[in-house]
């Protein structure tokens, strides 16, 4: 018999509270996949998506360096405005299986494709104050997903919706130290917002709450009369927080032809307050209710309420070296990124309900790195042709890794044009496809210990439009 009925508490505390508490840590912190590694955008340029991002902080003309690298603004002589769009078409398909507490198989689907299509904006605007000073301001996405599975799949319990993203707003300025060396610096507000729901085993919780080891020692037969297989609650679960962020960078002009550039965005720190509504069945209600003076709970605070809940979160620094060679008739450049994704070890989340411990979720993510080489060719003054090819590590294994957050290494190839429609309005478009090695998931356990495992499948799309325009 498996040792989960053996406790009903866990540190001291009942295994309904235990439930209650990593479904919202779950929730608050667990969004899922983009192009880039885990839940990291690059998406904020589609004349750098041509090139695969190579070059991204040293090529000509791109005012998105205000927001990823500063520095580079002493390159955009007058003064610039650029909106980009970028449509990020994403798809992910899980094949395996799933069981529950007891062993048993859990009904349902595959899950059909979670992804979707999402548009990701980025808006830029730069203006040069003197000979060597530049200042600029942007908004972007640098993190984010959105992907929603069927809700009556056999991992329903470990997530159904998941939204995640992080809107910035970035204030930069550059200073020319010479002719040939640029500092930049930015300061970054950041909203970080989730949006998560999944499905509640409720015959799991009557389980613990009621069955074998528990203070009325029922047979889980007895149990699953009162609360059958397959009887589901929801939990959805908002939470979000503003943060400060900054950036420092420096562009070193190595000759007439070469450019060698470098990047380090700060981690910022944030708390999110959230919000956890349920929706509980009435015979779980009942019997949560009628237990709670054997439990010891007070039944002004019980299990499965609406709380508030707040969790320390980080989203990641990320150093960027780029290099880019000019000629003519053609330019070419290369990217290395690495990303701290480590930071993200485990969350743990306090409640506002006094009832409801303290909980801690494991992540145990690691460091990834991002590599790219592309380049363009100028057919005529006014046509530019583009391509390039990046790679992507994951930083999740598949011992930790979830149905929420399937991710993994990760191709990238893409092509894009650029036409000079005027002396002063310039149009890009770019088009990139993702390959996804399979990601595998072994024994993804959810809140009422009902266990997934199996594989996904996922790939990507991405379209991006620009038009820029300089005064």
């Amino acid at each position: 018999m498996p040792m989960f009925f053996h406790n009903t508490a866990r540190g001291g505390r009942p295994f309904a509270l235990a439930a209650l508490g990593l479904a919202i840590a779950g929730a608050l912190a667990a969004p899922q996949q983009a192009h880039a590694s885990a839940f990291q955008l690059k998406e904020d340029s589609a004349q750098s998506m041509g090139m695969a991002y190579a070059g991204s902080l040293t090529a000509d003309g791109d005012v998105s360096v205000v927001a990823n690298g500063p520095a580079s603004m002493t390159d955009l002589k007058g003064t610039y405005f650029e909106a980009d769009v970028t449509a990020i078409n994403f798809g992910t398909t899980f094949s395996g299986s799933a069981h529950d507490v007891l062993g048993n198989p859990i009904s349902g689907n595959n899950g059909g494709n979670a992804g979707t299509t999402m548009p990701v904006p980025a808006f830029f605007f730069e203006t040069q104050l003197s000979d060597r000073w530049h200042v600029g301001a942007a908004f972007s996405v640098p993190f984010g997903f959105k992907t929603e599975y069927n809700n009556d799949w056999i991992g329903r319990y470990n997530a159904i919706e998941s939204k995640f993203e992080s809107l910035d707003g970035t204030l930069s300025a550059s200073y020319d130290v010479t002719d040939t060396l640029s500092i930049g610096g930015s300061a970054i507000a950041q909203r970080t917002s989730a949006t998560l729901t999944n499905a509640i085993n409720f015959s799991s919780v009557g389980l613990a709450l009621a069955g074998p080891g528990s203070a009325l020692n029922l047979p889980p037969s007895a149990v699953y009369s009162l609360i059958p297989p397959g009887t589901d609650g929801l939990a959805h679960i908002e939470g979000s927080s503003w943060a400060w962020g900054w950036q420092l960078g420096t562009l070193w002009k190595i000759d007439a032809k070469d450019r060698l550039a470098f990047n380090y965005r700060s981690k910022i720190s944030h708390r999110l307050q959230g919000t956890a509504d349920f929706d509980v069945p009435q015979n779980v209600s009942t019997l949560i209710g009628q237990l709670a003076p054997v439990l010891g709970l007070n039944t002004a605070n019980l299990p499965f309420q609406t709380t508030s809940g707040t969790a320390d979160f980080t989203t990641p620094a990320v150093a960027t070296t780029s290099y880019w060679h000019q000629e003519d008739k053609f330019g070419f450049g290369a990217d290395v990124a690495w990303t701290e994704w480590d930071v993200f070890k485990n969350l743990t989340v306090n409640y506002g309900n006094p009832a409801q411990p303290q909980s801690t979720q494991v992540f145990n993510w690691h460091n990834s790195y991002y590599a790219s080489l592309g380049g363009e060719y100028y057919l005529t003054n006014k046509f530019t042709v583009r391509g390039g090819i990046g790679f992507d590590t994951t930083p999740t294994s598949a011992p930790t890794r979830e149905v929420r957050v399937p991710d993994e290494t990760r191709k990238l190839a893409s092509v894009g044009v650029g036409y000079k429609a005027t002396e002063h309005f310039t149009i890009n478009a770019s088009y990139a496809h993702i390959f996804v090695n399979r990601a595998s998931i072994d024994n993804d356990v959810s809140a009422t210990e009902d266990a997934i495992t199996g594989t996904s499948s996922d790939y990507g799309n991405l379209f991006a439009l620009s038009g820029v325009y300089k005064f």
